[in-house]
């Protein structure tokens, strides 16, 4: 994503899973917030009274949330869409087969939408409990649906604070990279299409504000319900399209569409779709996508191939690396470090805002190992490095000027220095 953030592996007997969970108890309910144990927990009208010896999901949204919480370990089975690449270990599963999910040593099952009570009657006979942990509309929803699967997990006290916890990281970064996003005097409109047929992200849908998060006005902010028919479309007229694999050649091949500003400048680029279905890593990707396609500047000529529009988008000229995750990835090394600090050791000095030289690589290349870095590791002491350095210093209980000093350097050399979570 270039200038941007680069942007994570026993079967019960039924009566022994009887034994550890019961449902529809009042106790242990995180509706209010965190408890002051982990054990029961109450999550919609479940109570687990312990910890899960083993979990299926069958959603790929909430296998995303899972992934981003670095909670993956608890997983035992997947439903097949669920194609995350850190996932393709786990068998594959179906909801409708209880038995093949128990084989997997799956004692609860997390869905998004209710499967409906013939399958959560068979789960439940095979000793496996269903929670349904319905997807974020906004940004306040979405610590909810990440307290909710992390208290699944880990817990009302445990899973849930680390739940809410990466939910506002994922908004820190997301204000990150909107923080650099170049000021225009008037606004650039944009949209994402889901399909030729009105499938758009609209206002009231959480997709929809990660074009605002790209610095985007979102040409659909005053539709509901993800529709956008073709009439909007030509009202709203956006100077740039998003739209998932395929609609690009639809969009210039129809007699509505061809006309549209951003048909005839060819400023329709293709995009994963998952960026804006899948509420974890995903968002990210989404929002430094647009925001990297709209803004070049921001690329600096690096932008990595899983986010990099595609060939046929008519994408801006980049380089590629391959990242297969949001992770930043650590493109420049210093050529040496002191004993006794951590791997990668930023020379001493102190740095700032307009400095440039391997120097400042090296000191972008550690705060990238760290998790911080969104913009790329170019050498040159940007707004970007600056904010990273923020970051780095308010995350690690330091004053937050955004100059590396000794003290700063000092800290991002020690092996205590602190990570950034994802």
């Amino acid at each position: 994503m270039g200038q941007l953030k680069r942007m994570i592996a026993g079967v019960l007997s039924a009566a022994l899973v009887v034994s550890l969970f019961a449902g529809c108890s009042n106790k242990g309910d995180i509706s209010s917030g965190a408890a002051e144990k982990d054990y029961p927990v109450t999550i919609g009208t479940t109570t687990l009274k312990t910890e899960p010896q083993g979990v299926a999901v069958f959603s790929p949204n909430l296998a995303d949330v899972i992934l981003a919480m670095n909670y993956e370990i608890s997983l035992k089975s997947k439903s097949e869409d669920c194609n995350q690449e850190e996932l393709s270990v786990l068998p594959n599963v179906s909801a409708s087969d209880p038995a093949a999910v128990k084989a997997t040593g799956a004692t609860l099952a997390l869905f998004e939408s209710d499967p409906g009570e013939e399958v959560t009657t068979a789960l439940q006979k095979e000793g496996i409990l269903s929670i349904v942990i319905a997807p974020a509309t906004d940004r306040s929803d979405l610590e909810r649906m990440y307290s909710e699967a992390g208290a699944a997990l880990k817990g009302a006290s445990t899973g849930y604070k680390k739940g809410e916890k990466t939910a506002q990281s994922i908004f820190l970064t997301l204000d990150d990279i909107t923080r650099v996003i170049p000021q225009t005097d008037s606004p650039i409109t944009a949209c994402y299409l889901y399909d030729a047929k009105g499938k758009a992200a609209t206002g009231d849908m959480l997709a929809g504000k990660l074009i605002e998060s790209a610095g985007l006005a979102n040409a659909f902010a005053g539709n509901t319900a993800g529709q956008a028919n073709a009439e909007a479309m030509k009202i709203s007229n956006p100077q740039y399209i998003f739209c998932a694999a395929g609609v690009k050649k639809e969009l210039q091949e129809s007699e509505e569409y061809k006309n549209l500003e951003a048909v005839k400048a060819n400023r329709v680029y293709e995009m994963d779709s998952a960026y804006m279905a899948r509420q974890g890593r995903g968002m990210i990707q989404a929002v430094s996508f647009m925001a990297g396609t709209v803004y070049p500047e921001l690329l600096e000529g690096t932008m990595p191939s899983s986010s990099a529009p595609s060939a046929s988008s008519s994408a801006p000229p980049a380089s590629s690396s391959s990242p297969s995750s949001s992770k930043p990835s650590t493109s420049s090394q210093p050529a040496s470090s002191s004993a006794g600090q951590a791997a990668g050791a930023v020379p001493s000095g102190t740095y700032k805002r307009g400095d440039s030289g391997d120097n400042v690589k090296a000191l972008q290349t550690r705060l990238d190992q760290l998790g911080y870095m969104f913009v790329a590791i170019s050498g040159e002491f940007t707004a970007g490095t600056e904010q990273a350095v923020k970051d780095f210093q308010y995350l690690n209980g330091m004053e937050v000027t955004g100059i590396a000093d000794a003290n700063t350097i000092a800290k991002l050399n020690s092996s205590d220095a602190k990570k950034r979570e994802d």
